[in-house]
């Protein structure tokens, strides 16, 4: 009875069994509190005859977005309308971490020139970045564009078709269709297919020893997969050419201020940081790396790209996606000038529904999973060019 008795405090002993009731212990708390929580407010807000769930989604908006990457009007639903600020966002987003990627990178290297003068101007680059709030810069931004550029009906044409003023940047445009997104779709594919195909290519190069041409079977991975959609799909190439008139300029794709003043905003802003990253990432990679590419015959480009720079990987991965994420969920001050990001959309229908618990739900699950998507992308990528020790 008394070894019986004994085994419960024996199973406490173990650190796993510890460690595992421990954890259990802290999700039933935090799931107790958050349905504690949750019931409180549905109460308080039942008494106050304030609907709540998202049955709002399926009702029109009634508000107009002024830039939207798919089709959208006031009649639209409130969830099209979250979805316009999503996308919105993510691509603001993907456009301004590869922007801050080639800016940080040319800058990083800068930075380590012996030429002191290139090497004083990127210090100063990085300085005035770093050392400025962000918020300050997109009001900088907006207002060059704003008032250096004249009015829409005094637009400049620097080429036929092509329209530049403070309302933005106005271009010819393919008039899209499920055609087209299915060729796009099929040109990301083919993007993948060509780095699979290039990565087991130099695996065999590496592991047989042997030279061979292989960038003829990349190029044919990387092209097939549209020309097919194209042949398959037949999408229509028919042109939106923008037309002026006396107080605007319809037609066409036109890329407002607000998007250019937050992606210029957001690229340089994070490029400094991200030129800090590949200084010290390169700064990591012993001098006698450089002085055994020398010896070899390796020209200073060639050592940095094929003998430094992926050694330097392993150092400005990591600290360059706490860069990426921070680009992304700052592109929530988009609202500041005026852009329709999924911040700014949620407020204004949080403001016609009156249903702000819902609305904050969900944009910070969408920032929430955005996030995870990139530091889970940026992890694999971090274990892909790791250096192995032997």
């Amino acid at each position: 009875m008394a070894a019986t008795s004994s085994n419960p405090l024996r199973l406490l002993n173990d650190l796993r069994v510890r460690a595992v009731l421990y954890q259990v212990v802290a999700v039933v708390l935090v799931v107790g509190v958050g349905l504690y929580l949750f019931g409180n407010v549905s109460r308080k807000l039942a008494e106050q005859n304030i609907a709540t769930g998202f049955a709002y989604l399926d009702r029109p908006a009634g508000f107009v977005i002024s830039q939207s990457f798919i089709a959208y009007d006031s009649s639209n639903s409130y969830a099209r309308a979250l979805l316009v600020g999503i996308l919105n966002t993510v691509f603001v987003s993907i456009f301004a971490v590869l922007l801050s990627t080639v800016l940080g990178l040319v800058v990083g290297i800068a930075r380590l020139s012996r030429n002191p003068m290139l090497s004083l101007l990127a210090k100063l680059y990085v300085e005035a970045l770093r050392n400025v709030p962000l918020l300050l810069y997109l009001f900088l931004w907006y207002a060059l564009i704003v008032t250096v550029f004249p009015p829409v009906r005094e637009a400049w044409q620097p080429i036929p078709e092509v329209f530049v003023s403070n309302g933005g940047l106005i271009v010819p445009s393919l008039r899209w269709s499920p055609a087209h997104s299915g060729v796009l779709l099929a040109a990301l594919a083919g993007v993948v297919l060509a780095f699979v195909v290039a990565g087991r290519l130099r695996r065999r190069r590496v592991a047989t020893g042997i030279e061979r041409r292989s960038w003829p079977l990349v190029l044919a991975a990387l092209l097939i997969p549209p020309l097919l959609a194209a042949i398959l799909l037949q999408p229509d190439l028919v042109v939106n050419w923008p037309e002026k008139g006396r107080f605007r300029i319809t037609g066409g794709l036109q890329v407002t201020p607000e998007f250019t003043a937050l992606l210029v905003g957001l690229g340089l802003s994070a490029s400094a940081g991200i030129a800090e990253i590949v200084r010290a990432g390169i700064l990591s990679v012993g001098r006698g790396q450089w002085e055994a590419s020398r010896s070899v015959g390796l020209r200073d480009g060639q050592t940095m790209r094929l003998v430094v720079l992926p050694q330097a990987l392993r150092v400005i991965v990591p600290p360059l996606t706490s860069s990426y994420l921070s680009t992304f969920k700052n592109s929530s001050l988009a609202i500041a000038i005026g852009y329709p990001d999924l911040v700014m959309v949620s407020n204004t229908t949080m403001n016609q529904t009156g249903q702000a618990i819902e609305g904050i739900a969900i944009f910070m699950l969408v920032y929430l999973g955005m996030s995870i998507t990139i530091s889970l992308f940026m992890n694999w990528y971090n274990a892909r060019v790791a250096l192995v020790e032997r």
